[in-house]
């Protein structure tokens, strides 16, 4: 049985009024990836600073690594890599020596440390440029040197917080299949996103949380279980009548109808050949329809239903 690597439980955390963590509880075992979700303000950060020990809060416990964490537990600390969304590197220092200073905060022995920081520079693909500074850097390289001060000394427990925010796709790529390596090679990683095709793609277990409470947990398909949604059928038709949009809301299993922009979005709860029976509606009224999309539930269904916000109208707020 995997061991529990973060154990976090009934924490409450105020800020004057304001509850941030409402009796938030979290486990997550040895060697998951473990994804965080929620809209800007839903308490993700506040966990996770309260988790490193950035920040007290006012009830509950919190365990890593089978030890309680405080400000002064080191010796759990240095096992813990934390790459947030906020680039924190030195511009005064090149590649190389901004990796090289990270990673002996934790190794101290020189060779060790040299042998850390190279393993670091390829595992993210920046040995051609070790002796650069950031400013010289893109921004997917210079998210990629963010990543490798925060694991060069090979910690068991990664946090990654937005690690992928204004990425071009092969940095993103190459980013996503470097969390995968890292998870391979035995590290438990929490991973913070709003791009849930990135969640879907890597991570184990998933928890939605907002106003401080753990909404709901599990595998994305033990989620998307948890919803009325089973199906999304999306047709592109240039007008469609009020009536025919009733009528496709009046058949069994369909339960929202909208149409905007040229699409027609019908959600389904079970049932089988609903798209057969919509598209009958309109071949009946003879309306003409350009492409037809029938999708099974995403994960931003599931965050839809459960917080009742679209998650990319929360990014930048």
């Amino acid at each position: 049985m995997a061991k529990t690597i973060v154990k976090i439980e009934n924490l409450v955390k105020r800020y004057k009024e304001l509850i941030a963590l409402d009796h938030f509880s979290l486990e997550i075992k040895e060697g998951e990836v473990f994804g965080l979700l929620g809209p800007n303000g839903s308490g993700k950060t506040t966990a996770i600073n309260c988790l490193l020990s950035l920040l007290t809060f006012d009830k509950g416990t919190i365990e890593v690594f089978g030890e309680e964490m405080a400000p002064d537990n080191y010796k759990v600390k240095g096992q813990i890599g934390v790459i947030m969304q906020n680039v924190a590197v030195f511009d005064e220092l090149t590649v190389y020596e901004n990796i090289d200073y990270f990673c002996g905060l934790y190794i101290k022995d020189k060779t060790l440390r040299k042998k850390y920081v190279q393993e670091a520079i390829e595992f993210v693909g920046l040995e051609n440029f070790t002796k650069f500074y950031p400013k010289k850097l893109s921004g997917g390289l210079l998210r990629r040197l963010n990543i490798a001060c925060g694991i060069a000394h090979k910690p068991k427990l990664i946090i990654l917080d937005e690690p992928t925010v204004a990425v071009d796709p092969q940095s993103r790529n190459r980013i996503l299949e470097g969390i995968q390596e890292l998870n391979r090679q035995g590290a438990t990683i929490i991973y913070t996103s709003h791009y849930m095709e990135e969640v879907e793609q890597i991570c184990t277990r998933i928890a939605i949380i907002d106003k401080g409470k753990n909404l709901a947990i599990g595998t994305k398909d033990e989620l998307k279980k948890l919803i009325r949604n089973t199906e999304t059928i999306t047709i592109e038709v240039l007008d469609i009548p009020e009536e025919a949009v009733t009528a496709i809301n009046g058949l069994e299993h369909v339960y929202e109808t909208s149409f905007e922009d040229g699409r027609l979005t019908i959600r389904c709860s079970g049932g089988r050949h609903n798209l057969i029976r919509v598209l009958g509606v309109l071949s009946d009224r003879e309306i003409p329809f350009g492409r037809v999309y029938s999708e099974q539930p995403t994960l931003n269904d599931v965050f839809l239903e459960v917080t009742g916000k679209e998650l990319r109208d929360t990014e930048g707020k």
